[in-house]
């Protein structure tokens, strides 16, 4: 249904840094860095799957921020990939916003894990497979 999404942050190194940790245990990596210079504006980070089609379709960028928090949810291919997710988002200096667990009042399947990301965004990573 979407192509891409993205939204900006506060500091586009420190976010490129942690969403780097963070994503990688669910198969997601750095793909393009767009300097201001090379845009003409503003600056961006493209993240996408390690091993896809080059396409990036998670985004970063600087920019005037807009107000309140965005909410995204990363799709783990498993549970283990959700638990490591959330220890790797933990240690690239993201906090806790639910532990990994069920949530079966979402989805029978529902195992999730939220973390907030340097800029208070709730990032989270879900599998809706059955263990």
């Amino acid at each position: 249904m979407l192509d891409h999404i993205g939204f900006t942050v506060s500091n586009l190194e420190r976010s490129v840094a942690f969403y780097k940790a963070a994503l990688t245990p669910l198969g997601i990596t750095l793909l393009y860095e767009i300097t201001p210079e090379m845009s003409g504006a503003e600056g961006h980070a493209g993240f996408g799957s390690i091993g896809g089609d080059g396409r990036a379709y998670f985004w970063l960028g600087t920019g005037k921020s807009k107000s309140g928090h965005t909410h995204l949810a990363f799709a783990a291919k498993d549970r283990k990939a959700v638990a490591a997710f959330y220890e790797a988002a933990i240690e690239a200096g993201g906090k806790d916003n639910g532990l990994p667990g069920l949530r079966p009042h979402y989805h029978k399947d529902y195992f999730g894990a939220f973390v907030l990301d340097p800029d208070g965004h709730n990032i989270e990573a879900v599998c809706r497979r059955p263990e």
